[in-house]
C-alpha cells in the first residue's frame, strides 16, 4: 500500500475515532511528534548564544532586571545611560 493511501486512511480514522484510541495513538508517538512551539536553533546560533552565555557569566557584559528590559524596550536604548 503506497503511503500517500496510508495517510489518507489514517486521515479517515482518525477523524472519527474515539477519545481513548486517539490517546492511545499519542501515547505511542508523542516521542515523535515535535512540540510546535520549540524553537530549533542552528549551530551558528547556539554558538552565538554559548559565547553571550559566557560573556553574561563572567560579567564583561551588563544585565538587566526585567524592569529594566521592559524600560530600555518602552523609551529606547539611547536613552539609557
Amino acid at each position: 500500500m503506497a503511503t500517500l493511501t496510508i495517510r489518507q486512511k489514517l486521515m479517515i480514522y482518525l477523524a472519527d475515532a474515539d477519545d481513548s484510541k486517539i490517546k492511545a495513538i499519542y501515547t505511542l508517538l508523542k516521542r515523535e511528534i515535535k512540540d510546535e512551539n520549540a524553537i530549533i536553533l542552528n549551530e551558528e546560533q547556539l554558538a552565538i548564544l554559548d559565547k553571550e552565555r559566557g560573556m553574561h557569566l563572567s560579567r564583561q557584559t551588563k544585565s538587566y532586571t526585567r524592569q529594566e528590559a521592559n524600560q530600555i524596550i518602552r523609551t529606547g536604548r539611547q536613552n539609557q545611560g
